[in-house]
């Protein structure tokens, strides 16, 4: 790197702009989120596709509807898991239903 780089960080929080390297990359990370919809959206889709975010959170994250992200992850070709749910518990919710 070229050395005026290297010593902004520390100019920054001399300057009383920041009071932390970490506040400092915390706001150019957000910044860098902002100037480029491109890497939220491939952030949120590895988010998803470890299973660390939900689909709605990582659709949320991305700034589309959860069908637009669903077509996302189709192009992308990754699969997505619908939770198991037991037998038990949607009989529950079956017969709830029902008699409302």
């Amino acid at each position: 790197m070229n050395p005026i780089t290297d010593e902004l960080d520390e100019l920054l929080i001399n300057m009383g702009k920041y009071s932390s390297k970490e506040e400092l990359y915390n706001d150019a990370l957000r910044a860098l989120l902002r100037a480029r919809p491109d890497l939220r959206r491939d952030i949120a889709i590895e988010l998803y596709r470890k299973k660390t975010i939900s689909l709605s959170r990582a659709s949320e994250m991305c700034g589309s509807n959860i069908e637009d992200f669903k077509e996302l992850l189709k192009e992308r070709g990754i699969k997505r898991e619908i939770p198991s749910i037991p037998v038990e518990e949607i009989d529950k919710e079956v017969e709830s239903i029902v008699r409302m």
